[in-house]
Formats: C-alpha cells, sequence, structure tokens
C-alpha cells in the first residue's frame, strides 16, 4: 500500500509542477484534465502526508526512549500509543480511499419518484420524497430542476423527475433507488388508523452526450398537446414531446415547456441517462451475476426504507438504522443515513463482497 501511495504523489507532485508551467493553459483540453486528475488525488495525498508525518514523529518518540528518565519516559510512552492510534485510524481511511471508486460518483443526477400502492396517499408521499431530495440538495448547494412532472390531486406527485447538478451529486443519492414506505394516519383517515403506501425513487447517473451515442434512426419522436389547465398556451400548441428509443422500447415524454425545443431536450437528457443506466446494468450482470452489494441492488421493486409517522422513525432495512427524528430527515437532513450506507458499500468493498 505504501509503495502505491509514494508513486501517487510522485504523480501528483508531477502534475503540480506541470500546471503551474508558464505555458501550463497553451492547451487547453489537456489543461483541464490535469486540473482534473490533480483534484481527484488532492484528498488522498493530504491523507498520506498526514500518515507520513505521524510515521516520523512516532519513530522519533521511540528514538528518544533510550536516553529518557522515568517520568519523561512515561510522557514518552503516552504519546507512543496516541500516535499509534492516530497512524491505525490514518491507515483504515487511506485503505478506503484507495478503493475503486464508481466511475459514476462525481456526475450530475436524475432522481425520477412514482406514486406506488396507497392512492393519493401515496401521492401525497411522492411531494414528501421529492422536498426531501430539494432540500438536500439546497444543504449541498446542489442545482435542482424539474425535468418533467405529472401532479395529482391535493398536492400530491404522481411523477416527477428531477436533476440534481453538484460535485459528488451520484455518489450522495445513489443508494435512494428503491421503494419508500410511508406508516401515517391520513387526513382523511376518521377512525385514526394506519395506512401504509409506497412510492418508487430510481436515481441514474446523468449521461455525457460523449458516454451515449444515439442513432437518429433508432427514434420515434412524437409531439402533441400538452395536458394542462384550458386556455393556457401549452395547451394551445404541439409543445408535449414523447420520445421512443426503438431497439430498447424505452419511452420519454416532457410537457412542462412551452418550448417543444426545450422540452425535447429535457426529454433526450433523462433518455440518455436511461441508456446509459441501461447498459451498465447489463454489463455488471455480465461480468459477475452473483455479486449484491450489502447496500442491496438499487432494484425498483426492492424495499429500501420505512418513514413511521407516528413514531417519528425513519428505518433503513439495508443497514439496519433507525433515527427517530423523521420530521428533521423529510428536510433533507439526511447525511447520517447516506453516510452509513457509503461506510457499508466500502466494508463491502474491503471484504471482496461487492
Amino acid at each position: 500500500m505504501l509503495e502505491r501511495l509514494k508513486s501517487i504523489k510522485a504523480r501528483y507532485d508531477e502534475l503540480t509542477q506541470l500546471l503551474s508551467a508558464p505555458d501550463a493553459m497553451s492547451d487547453q483540453a489537456r489543461w483541464r484534465e490535469l486540473v482534473k486528475e490533480h483534484a481527484s488525488l488532492e484528498e488522498l495525498v493530504a491523507a498520506y502526508n498526514a500518515y507520513s508525518a505521524a510515521s516520523t514523529e512516532l519513530n522519533g518518540c521511540k528514538s528518544m526512549l533510550h536516553d529518557a528518565d522515568a517520568e519523561m519516559k512515561e510522557l514518552i510512552l503516552a504519546e507512543i500509543d496516541a500516535l499509534g492510534e492516530k497512524l491505525a485510524s490514518l491507515e483504515d481511511s487511506l485503505k478506503l480511499m484507495l478503493l475503486p471508486k464508481d466511475k459514476n460518483d462525481d456526475k450530475n443526477v436524475i432522481i425520477e419518484i412514482r406514486a406506488g400502492t396507497g392512492g393519493e396517499e401515496a401521492a401525497l408521499f411522492g411531494a414528501d420524497l421529492l422536498r426531501m431530495y430539494q432540500r438536500y440538495a439546497e444543504r449541498h448547494g446542489y442545482k435542482s430542476e424539474y425535468l418533467s412532472e405529472s401532479l395529482a390531486e391535493m398536492g400530491g406527485v404522481k411523477e416527477v423527475i428531477l436533476s440534481l447538478s453538484g460535485k459528488g451529486a451520484y455518489s450522495r443519492m445513489k443508494f435512494e433507488s428503491g421503494v419508500h414506505r410511508v406508516q401515517r394516519v391520513p387526513e382523511t383517515e376518521s377512525q385514526g388508523r394506519i395506512h401504509t403506501s409506497a412510492a418508487t425513487v430510481a436515481v441514474m447517473p446523468e449521461a455525457e452526450d460523449v458516454e451515449v451515442e444515439i442513432d437518429p434512426k433508432d427514434l420515434q419522436i412524437d409531439t402533441y398537446r400538452s395536458g394542462g389547465a384550458g386556455g393556457q398556451h401549452v395547451n394551445k400548441t404541439e409543445s408535449a414531446i414523447r420520445i421512443t428509443h426503438l431497439p430498447t422500447g424505452l419511452v420519454v415524454q416532457c410537457q412542462d415547456e412551452r418550448s417543444q425545443h426545450k422540452n425535447r431536450e429535457k426529454a433526450m437528457r433523462v433518455l440518455k441517462s436511461r441508456l446509459m443506466e441501461l447498459y451498465q446494468s447489463r454489463q455488471a450482470q455480465e461480468e459477475s451475476s452473483s455479486r449484491r452489494s450489502m447496500v442491496g441492488s438499487g432494484d425498483r421493486s426492492e424495499r429500501i426504507r420505512t418513514y413511521n409517522f407516528p413514531q417519528s422513525r425513519v428505518t433503513d432495512h439495508r443497514v439496519n438504522l433507525t433515527l427517530y427524528r423523521l420530521e428533521a430527515f423529510l428536510d433533507g437532513d439526511m447525511d447520517e443515513m447516506i453516510d452509513a450506507l457509503n461506510l457499508a458499500e466500502r466494508a463491502a468493498k474491503l471484504s471482496g463482497e461487492a
């Protein structure tokens, strides 16, 4: 491990020199590549430098033991114990940092929320999840954008597609895929009985143009009048877009914008991301049909989390973590849960189970 870290630090130092050269920005494309690589190594090199400094300090303390009197020896031994714990902690961190990164982690993310079983109550819960992700995005400085939405009565959500843009957005949101179940007493329930309903969440890294090439001949593009309140502009022109990818049968539609061009652009973003997810999942299955992460497969049919309102608790079934602060969680305070899921994935990788 140490030899690999030395090699990484040497490369980091080399990149630092290249970026500080007078002609570094003469080739903009190469300069951007170097900046990206330099940034990707920065955290790891900082941790390695801290490890090296602690190791040097530990060796220095050990060398002082020979000439120390009894009182000084006691102080030095205490320092050696503290440095030993620090080195062990830094070593664990370095092992985690050296694990292969998910190539999609730094990408923007597309989140699809659909009301499941439970009728109007499921649609209201879908709206709760939408707000939860938007509040989480605000807390982390991510930009959120609606790509498509279909609303229900009483303020619920039948289906919504949302994009979150920002560094590491996918790495933080990727474990949200699956079935989210809610247990609560609906406002319309006069007997006070708890109802159970569900919403399905799908999370995809947003595809970049260079990653997914689509042959125009493979697309069937239909235009139609948007559904909406009568008399509005969106209902008078054929601005809505439906795109069918013929080889796979994937269908995406968007009607939120007045402009047909903008609707088409948004629909293509969703289609490319769905295609990338499809291709990557097929590739992963081919590489190993038996591999399965501790934090679940991400399958949309898998129940991953339960939100219990009467007990103010949220439970993630993949890591058996229960938090008794449901209101704060739904307000976007999700980091403790997301950190636990990330840690479980890393632990699975370290043990060779994922």
